[in-house]
Parts: structure tokens; sequence; C-alpha cells
């Protein structure tokens, strides 16, 4: 029965290769380059990432501490690359300037992390209702253990850096948009006229600005809003803009999904007696965040991104480590390494949302087949 079961898959694939690879002449020819293409490119990559690559050591088993012992600089034509700089300055990548002796606490954090969003994004769970009130209480814990309290050292937010930096923005400035950024949907399409004029001018305010301006807005205008005495630091401001900026891009997208509401979904919960509050807590909104799931999590990937930009004010994320570890001589000229090192920590995270909003796609149906 097994091989009868093998015989079957491979002509289906096989079926399959020839129905869209081969089905004419212009498709084989597509397929024969297309083949020779990703060959080529994809031998070259691994040669150089891994096959002719120093990672600790050299060639020789000599331990790399600078660019100069790479087995590059030392034996002509080779291209290898030169990992040695991730993990010399891999500490600074994860958590930046924090001090190593507390590095335990940002990894207990990252540990964490998991446990506070699956819940969230998975509702069929053994246990379901602990992760959800672990996920309120995180980000109190987060807070004692990277900034500190009773017990544990005080590490300011200016020593910060590398992939918490990131993270932080990132998942903190998306789960603090989500909820404002349904109030603000909801706002725009209400009845009141200041209350809609207020969430208009908000949203085409924020979205028709960039991230840069309010960056530097939020950290120069801040303080000037708050009272004497109130100082937040550069991370804070930070993250107050890239809330604003998220939740006005991220109210569009449910704009459109409430817009596409049938007018009679409302009328029949009308009917029933149901308030405004409890239509649109039991029937618009669950079918709005539906139909919108692919557009929010295209804005929380472009958020995730944009969180680079906060060198601009001062803030070494992910990639402003990786600048910083280039302007030393001892690692200079190894932009490939750096850039790619960052590009595939960003495109797993990216990856990760992606893989997460075809799941919820296909699990809702929101294609309505």
């Amino acid at each position: 029965m097994s091989i009868v079961t093998q015989n079957f898959s491979r002509n289906k694939y096989f079926n399959w290769a020839v129905k869209n690879l081969f089905s004419s002449w212009v498709n084989t020819i597509m397929t024969i380059i297309a083949v020779i293409f990703v060959y080529e490119i994809g031998s070259f990559f691994l040669n150089w990432s891994i096959f002719s690559a120093d990672f600790k050591t050299n060639f020789e088993g000599e331990i790399i501490t600078d660019r100069t012992l790479c087995s590059k600089n030392i034996v002509p034509g080779e291209y290898g690359a030169c990992w040695a700089i991730i993990y010399a300055r891999w500490d600074q990548f994860m958590y930046g300037l924090y001090p190593v002796e507390e590095t335990w606490r940002v990894n207990l954090t990252y540990a964490l992390l998991p446990f506070a969003i699956i819940g969230i994004l998975f509702d069929k769970l053994p246990f379901r209702k602990l992760f959800i009130y672990f996920t309120f209480i995180f980000p109190f814990i987060a807070y004692f253990l990277l900034y500190g309290g009773p017990g544990l050292s005080t590490v300011g937010t200016n020593k910060w850096g590398g992939l918490l930096v990131t993270l932080f923005l990132g998942v903190t400035g998306i789960g603090l948009a989500f909820p404002l950024s349904i109030l603000l949907a909801l706002g725009r399409r209400s009845k009141m006229p200041i209350i809609k004029s207020l969430c208009v001018v908000f949203i085409e305010f924020i979205r028709g600005v960039p991230l840069i301006t309010l960056l530097f807005t939020a950290n120069v205008m801040l303080p000037l809003f708050l009272p004497d005495g109130v100082n937040p630091d550069n991370l804070l401001r930070a993250l107050v803009a890239v809330t604003l900026f998220q939740s006005a891009y991220m109210a569009e997208a449910i704009r459109g999904g409430l817009q596409a509401i049938p007018k009679g979904h409302i009328e029949a919960a009308e009917a029933l007696g149901l308030t405004y509050w409890q239509t649109t807590r039991k029937i618009i909104l669950p079918q709005a965040l539906k139909i919108a799931i692919p557009p929010i999590v295209n804005t929380c990937i472009g958020l995730f991104k944009d969180t680079s930009l906060v060198l601009i004010i001062g803030l070494f994320d992910l990639l402003g480590i990786g600048r910083a570890a280039l302007a030393d001589m001892t690692w200079t000229k190894l932009y490939y390494e750096v850039y790619v090192f960052i590009s595939l920590v960003f495109f797993i995270f990216c990856f990760g949302m992606s893989r997460y909003s075809l799941y919820l796609e296909k699990k809702l149906k929101t294609d309505n087949s």
C-alpha cells in the first residue's frame, strides 16, 4: 500500500511539473533559465556564507580577533564571509550596552515573550486563559526585569540596544497601536461631527508625514506637553511616535474592513435590540478584523522594519549596532557580513508574521470560499 501511495505522489508531482513548468517550449526555456539562475546564485551564496567562510577561526585554526585574520585577507582569491564580527559583537547585537553580567535578565525576557503572545495568537490551546492572564502581566514583568527594581540593579534605557530595542519598539508599538487604531477607525465612521473630525485630522496628519519627522517631533516637543519634572527618555519618546504612526495606518486598514460589512447586518442587530457597542463588539468588529487581516499584518511588518529609523535620534537598534560595529577599524569593510546577518534577523520575524497571517486567513476563510 505504501508503494502505491509513493508512486501516486510521484506521479502527482510529475504531472504538476509537466503542466506548469514544461507545458510549452516557452515555459520549458524559462524553467531551464530559472533553474540555472537559482543554481548559480545559490551555489555562490552557500560557498560564500558557509563552505568558504570563517567563523571563530580561519583556515589555519587561528582565532580571529580582527578583519586581517580572515582567510580572504590571508589567501588571495578567497571570498568567504568573515562571520567572526558577529561572534565578537554578539552581545552588542542582542543587548546593546546592557551590562554583560545582567544580560540574563534580557534572555529571560526573550524566553517569556512567546508565552505572552501565544495566548493571543492561537485560540485552541490548553490552559489558554492562563496564557491570556500572563499576557496582561508580562509588560510589568518585562519592565521589572529590563529596567530593574527591588532586588535588581537599575539599567537605564540609554544602555539598551540591538535586538532588544528593535523588539521593544516593534512588539510594544504594535500592541499599543492595535486598540488605538480600532477606536480611530470607529471614530472616523462616527456620526458625531467633533469625534469624526478629530479622528480624520489625526489619521490624515500622521499618514501625511514621514516617520522620521514624527520621531524628531516626539524627541524634541513631547516634553513640552508634559508637566514640569516629567522628562521621558528617548526610548519612550520613540515609542510614542511609533505607536501613533502605526495606529493611523492600522486604523485605515480596519476602516476598510468596516466598510465591507453589509449594512443589513447592522440593521438586523438593531432589530434584535442590540446597542451600538454590542453590535460593534459582537457582529461588526469580528467580521471587519477578519477582512482586514492582510493589510493589518502588512502594516505590522512595515513598522517592525521602520524601527531601524530610531538611529536618527540616537537609539542603537539592531541596524544601529551593525553600523557602529563597522565604524570600528578592527572590523571595517565587512559590510556584507553585517548587513546579511541583520537582514536575516529581520526576515525571520517578518516571515513569521507573514506565515501567521496566512494561517489566520486559511483558518477564518477570509476569501469567503
